[in-house]
């Protein structure tokens, strides 16, 4: 377990971005924190640091994004989802045997889809700006 002190937007993706680098194909990273924490900043670092030039956002009304490139990051946002029978029935297994890095946010929604092998990210607010982000299951980054 690492813990990490962001101040600004731009180092929480940078965090994000140092962390991806690290990743191989097939991981799940399982993110926890409040509404505005910065989860999707998050998101936006790690496709960088996978080398996807897209446009990343969150995916609350529609449940998924794909971001395509040399990598394939998969972003899952489960704030709508009641349980993991939903994740299952949009074919969360399907998205799993693709081999890409899956991001997912308010996983604490959904926390009996995992098979415990995940990376768990967990970002909390300590002010406007500054964020403790705790990183469980990865190399420190």
């Amino acid at each position: 377990m690492a813990e990490y002190l962001t101040h600004n937007e731009h180092e929480t993706e940078e965090l994000g971005r140092r962390l991806a680098g690290t990743l191989p194909g097939g991981t799940v990273v399982a993110m926890y924190g409040d509404l505005g924490a910065g989860k999707t900043a998050f998101v936006r670092g790690m496709a960088r640091g996978m080398g996807l030039n897209c446009r990343v956002s969150s995916p609350t009304f529609t449940i998924v994004n794909e971001y395509l490139g040399e990598r394939e990051l998969i972003h899952f946002d489960m704030y709508r989802l009641s349980g993991a029978d939903e994740l299952f029935d949009i074919g969360w297994e399907d998205y799993l045997s693709r081999g890409a890095v899956c991001a997912v946010e308010w996983s604490e929604n959904v926390e009996d889809a995992f098979f415990g092998d995940e990376v768990r990210v967990t970002i909390e607010k300590l002010s406007d700006t500054d964020r403790k982000i705790t990183i469980e299951g990865a190399e420190a980054c």
